[in-house]
């Protein structure tokens, strides 16, 4: 065996296995995040001028290049509250989730005890393990996924370490309330506790729904790395850009691992993004109402089916009770050997699997004709 013992458990990615059999199966991936479709095209086009202008094929600076780090002040200074100083509080990564790995690595002590809210993103234990951490577990349960402050209360305590968060929440598509970031800020400020707060969905909420950041209650701005990406919002996730804001001392941090994880980030897609960042407030608004609509879509399609939706405030996933017998993953495999369908069984997102055993996750970042095609795939096997 030659796998390290901190990766050893975690096997390869629930993300790689379902997609790799997609391909081999031709069926229709509703399980990794990823659109089909293409990526804004004034993004795209801002990418391609910078490599074609000259100048921009050598390493730019670590944390990012100014350009991108003043764009993403100015964008999310008012979101926060606050006036951002780019060059000591914002960061410039290879994507989201080298952004937690590094906020992991910079922050988290061998033995460090960091709460994980599950289900989780699979990176978050993982990243745990890497830092030598040790994880502790919040479980949202359906149908609401609300938030058990009770029992993250008995979690927590002035030992603990970290808190991993995610708002909007995969795979519940839950929005936390301002009720349950107020319990979480001042759990988190009582103990003495970092939170890293994973916000790739911020763009992503339906209905009266409102995402709150959790770097703006409080006493929270202190504690709080918050984390964002490109490839969300603006279906590039093949770009694989990322990015950090919070105080000096959580930023240096970071960075300390960030340098030695990626170094930097391909400067042409950061000069894309500095264009994505200026995008206007009409591009959010029709991006929210063309996932609000596919959502609608595929969930009453579901429904028809014999699905129980829990229908969600945000992100661009669902978790429905799965109709089938046999457990999640049984009932996932079954779905691309006889309908030519994936999806994700969410028992990978749990410590304990029997939690997530009785549900399936599904992606709606697909086009109407993709989704249609597979509720029709879905309807002639169930």
């Amino acid at each position: 065996m030659f796998t390290s013992n901190r990766l050893e458990p975690f096997g390869v990615t629930i993300f790689t296995e379902m997609s790799d059999l997609a391909r081999r199966h031709g069926a229709i991936n509703l399980g990794q995040g990823f659109p089909d479709w293409d990526g804004a095209d004034f993004v795209k086009e801002a990418a391609v001028n910078a490599t074609l202008a000259g100048g921009h094929d050598q390493y730019p600076p670590s944390p990012g290049i100014p350009e991108l780090r003043q764009a993403i002040a100015e964008r999310y200074g008012p979101l926060l509250g606050r006036e951002l100083e780019p060059t000591t509080e914002v960061t410039v990564t290879s994507g989201c989730t080298e952004a937690l790995a590094a906020s992991a690595l910079g922050l988290v002590n061998p033995g460090d005890e960091v709460v994980l809210i599950e289900p989780y993103y699979d990176a978050y234990p993982a990243d745990v393990a890497l830092a030598g951490g040790v994880a502790r577990h919040v479980t949202l349960r359906p149908p609401e996924f609300s938030l058990p402050i009770d029992e993250l209360a008995e979690v927590i305590h002035p030992g603990t370490r970290a808190l991993l968060f995610n708002n909007p929440h995969n795979p519940t598509g839950r929005v936390f309330s301002r009720d349950e970031l107020r319990a979480i800020a001042d759990l988190c400020i009582r103990n003495d506790v970092i939170v890293i707060s994973d916000e790739v969905y911020e763009e992503m909420v339906y209905d009266d729904a409102e995402h709150l950041r959790l770097a703006t209650i409080d006493g929270m701005w202190e504690r709080t790395l918050t984390l964002s990406s490109l490839g969300k919002t603006f279906s590039l996730t093949g770009w694989k850009l990322g990015w950090a804001i919070g105080p000096e001392h959580l930023t240096r941090a970071l960075r300390s691992a960030h340098q030695f994880l990626t170094f930097t980030t391909p400067t042409p897609v950061q000069h894309g993004a500095v264009a994505a960042l200026g995008a206007p407030t009409s591009f959010y608004e029709q991006m929210r109402l063309g996932y609000e609509s596919k959502r609608d879509l595929l969930a009453n399609g579901l429904r028809d089916l014999g699905f129980d939706v829990h229908l969600p405030s945000g992100t661009y996933f669902m978790m429905t009770d799965h109709p089938g017998e046999g457990d999640d993953r049984q009932f996932c495999f079954d779905l691309i050997e006889s309908a030519g369908v994936v999806a994700i069984p969410p028992s990978v997102f749990y410590s304990d699997p029997k939690r997530g055993a009785s549900m399936v996750r599904f992606a709606f970042c697909k086009g109407e004709a993709t989704l249609h095609e597979a509720l029709n795939r879905l309807a002639a096997v169930l």
